[in-house]
């Protein structure tokens, strides 16, 4: 038995799972990880810093996904963008991880990459925001990955209603050549977004939303939805017009919205993988009883990572690659290490060893061990 002493007192950790690695993708559901990126240790990544990453070690973590047969959403706000990923790193991480890909296998169903305007924070016009998103969605398509277009701060900033959303997105839909993912990301995310798609209003955002879809369906291979709300996400999926895909971006709910039919594009992903191949791969066999049982101890998990303020989430899934031997330091861009308090990183690690996710319990100790000596404990 592996034991730690943690803050709360003597803490014996499980017997390690070990997680089969799935013979391939998983066939029932389309499934994302939206991955994190690894900052170099030795790299001034103070915050407002360009990003210095590891990218040996960013690239290593997205084959480790690859290999679990999950398709890896990157460049997106796991990714810590529009919170430390500057656009320089962005159009390098886009490029590298589209290059990893087509060694692993193929590119455009491998890796789907977020397009923005995050690099063009001065925009002014509907039309500058507009060739913002063209540039990024450019670079996405010449990489060879697939496209993500992500909600932009610059466009809601700008935005007077619906009509001004349809514009943008409408331009932007009627010039790619092949069917993108539409991401609407909550203000629990990023409190900049509030309003999207012209309404404060849920079931008026919706309402503009559908409409857009409906307008443009060939071009839309699905949405991803980040509310936290899954009899929201229900709703909308079966109003969503035949062909396009809902992936539940719900980082509390995805057991049951996964288990009903979604999609998945998630963060949580990225730190239970092993788990979540597993429970697909039941999924895929029909054992419900099986697929239950290996995501509901991630809920918890989950859950603690993501609570307000839900957009500082980044840093206990880089705490868990770190506890899993991903990555050799538990550093972040923009120094985003330290956007968590001591004791939630203490429950992130107590919760992962309850749902089987310290791979090697001695390293993850030894690590933690070290993370609490720094902290004077």
């Amino acid at each position: 038995m592996t034991r730690i002493a943690l803050p709360s007192g003597e803490y014996t950790l499980r017997e390690p799972v070990t997680w089969a690695r799935p013979a391939g993708p998983a066939t029932s559901r389309i499934v994302y990880a939206a991955a994190h990126v690894v900052a170099d240790p030795l790299g001034d990544n103070v915050p407002g810093s360009p990003a210095a990453v590891d990218w040996d070690a960013t690239l290593r973590f997205r084959r480790h996904l690859w290999s679990h047969g999950l398709r890896i959403a990157d460049a997106m706000d796991t990714a810590q963008r529009n919170m430390g990923l500057d656009w320089a790193a962005t159009r390098e991480l886009v490029q590298r991880s589209a290059t990893e890909a087509k060694a692993f296998g193929d590119a455009a169903t491998l890796v789907s990459c977020g397009a923005g305007t995050d690099h063009a924070p001065h925009a002014r016009t509907l039309d500058e925001v507009t060739a913002a998103y063209t540039e990024q969605i450019e670079t996405v398509r010449n990489a060879g990955a697939g496209v993500i277009v992500m909600a932009s701060r610059q466009l809601a900033a700008l935005a007077r209603g619906p009509e001004d959303y349809h514009r943008v997105y409408g331009e932007l839909l009627s010039q790619v050549d092949r069917p993108v993912i539409l991401h609407w990301l909550g203000e629990m995310f990023d409190p900049s977004l509030a309003g999207y798609w012209g309404s404060r209003d849920v079931a008026g955002a919706t309402a503009s939303f559908l409409a857009l879809i409906r307008d443009h369906a060939p071009k839309v291979d699905g949405v991803k939805v980040s509310l936290l709300d899954a009899e929201h996400e229900i709703g909308l999926r079966a109003a969503l017009p035949e062909g396009v895909r809902l992936y539940t971006g719900d980082d509390f709910n995805y057991p049951s919205l996964i288990r009903s039919g979604s999609h998945a594009l998630l963060g949580i992903f990225d730190a239970i993988a092993p788990a979540a191949a597993a429970a697909l791969e039941a999924l895929d066999a029909g054992d419900l009883a099986r697929y239950d049982e290996i995501l509901e101890p991630t809920v918890p998990l989950s859950r603690k990572i993501f609570e307000a303020p839900t957009y500082n989430y980044k840093t206990g899934i880089v705490l868990l690659a770190w506890l899993n031997g991903h990555q050799d330091a538990f550093a972040m861009v923009n120094g985003a290490q330290a956007a968590r308090s001591l004791p939630h990183l203490v429950e992130v690690f107590r919760l992962a060893d309850r749902a089987g996710l310290l791979t090697d319990p001695e390293l993850a100790v030894s690590r933690m061990r070290a993370l609490l000596a720094v902290n004077g404990l």
